[in-house]
């Protein structure tokens, strides 16, 4: 396991169950629900004890045509300074366009010009943010036509010309899957490891026909053993439980992390 360890997203509804949680090593934390002047106490108490608490964004649509909003930029990197992260991130998508703002992490089609404006924008981002900055694979439900690149190819690339990290969703490799019928296997082969920031986990349910990556169930085995598929090429930094919603019991998401343990460990 590497330097990250076992971590949790931290959230308001979960904040008294994470600071007694066994096992959890570092959270990470929605950037847009926090204000850097005035952080949780609980969140704080964390850092205190010494978890490295990394702020991920939600809204800065990077993969955007329009301008970038370089204050949602500026507001994540002053989050990072307040909580003296050493990694900030947000997604390979776009959530706003013509005004408005899908409330959705949208996919971009895999193009090179869609590509290139991407690498403009997270270019852009890294010289407002004080560290480095990862970009995590999204969930899609539909995949645009007339792709130039697999998403592997896309994702080595933007790395290549930003020298930015990933973080790779392996529920949302598991949901791709099963909705647009992506291969996971030739994504993990294709991914540059040598630029993973951690790994994400997530639980999630099908309904009519569809995955949903919901966070409000349990890892599924067959995400587990995605993980253990990944472990075989790579030992990543760190593994993050993701839930937003439906929180279980303390015993429950402590079952869960032990069986991500197990599955970087063996």
């Amino acid at each position: 396991m590497g330097e990250l360890g076992i971590g949790i997203g931290w959230r308001h509804e979960l904040d008294l169950s994470i600071a007694r949680l066994p096992g959890v090593d570092w959270v990470e934390v929605v950037a847009e629900n926090l204000h850097h002047d005035h952080l949780p106490e609980t969140l704080v108490a964390l850092r205190k004890r010494g978890l490295p608490v990394l702020p991920h964004a939600v809204s800065l649509s990077l993969g955007g045509a329009e301008p970038l909003d370089t204050g949602r930029v500026q507001h994540l990197a002053e989050v990072a300074r307040a909580l003296d992260a050493p990694l900030v991130s947000d997604h390979v998508c776009f959530v706003r366009a013509g005004g408005l703002d899908s409330g959705h992490l949208m996919p971009l089609p895999r193009t090179r010009e869609a590509l290139d404006v991407l690498v403009a924008n997270v270019r852009l981002a890294q010289s407002i943010v004080d560290v480095p900055l990862a970009l995590e694979n999204i969930a899609a439900v539909l995949d645009w036509p007339g792709a130039e690149l697999t998403e592997e190819q896309f994702l080595t690339e933007l790395t290549e010309r930003t020298d930015c990290r990933l973080i790779i969703d392996v529920a949302n490799l598991y949901a791709n899957a099963r909705n647009i019928g992506t291969d996971p296997a030739a994504f993990l082969d294709g991914i540059p490891w040598e630029r993973l920031a951690y790994v994400h986990m997530a639980g999630g349910i099908e309904r009519d026909g569809v995955y949903h990556d919901t966070h409000a169930h349990p890892v599924l085995p067959e995400v587990l053993a995605l993980l253990t598929d990944l472990r075989r090429r790579t030992d990543p930094p760190g593994v993050l439980l993701e839930r937003d919603d439906d929180y279980p019991t303390d015993d429950e998401l402590a079952a869960e992390l032990a069986a991500l343990r197990a599955a970087v460990t063996g």
